[in-house]
């Protein structure tokens, strides 16, 4: 398994860095995104700023950018 230099706060900005990336590309506006997910679109902007979210919102988003498969590997057994 190859060591890996990643901090929670360093994954949570590269997921939100790359979530906002996604967004971009699928063309959708932070407003867009947040009635298409059901996360409020305030959330939205202090994820793509911040990378602070709840799990629950984060799968609600990561849904609607069509990211699921993703998760479905987490933590799946070695």
């Amino acid at each position: 398994m190859p060591f890996s230099f990643n901090t929670p706060a360093s994954l949570l900005a590269d997921i939100a860095s790359k979530a906002k990336a996604q967004r971009l590309s699928a063309k959708l506006t932070r407003s867009t995104l947040a009635l298409k997910s059901g996360v409020a679109e305030a959330n939205i902007k202090r994820f793509e700023t911040t990378g602070q979210i709840s799990f629950h919102s984060l799968l609600k988003i990561a849904f609607a950018l069509d990211c699921m498969a993703e998760f479905e590997r987490l933590f799946n057994e070695k």
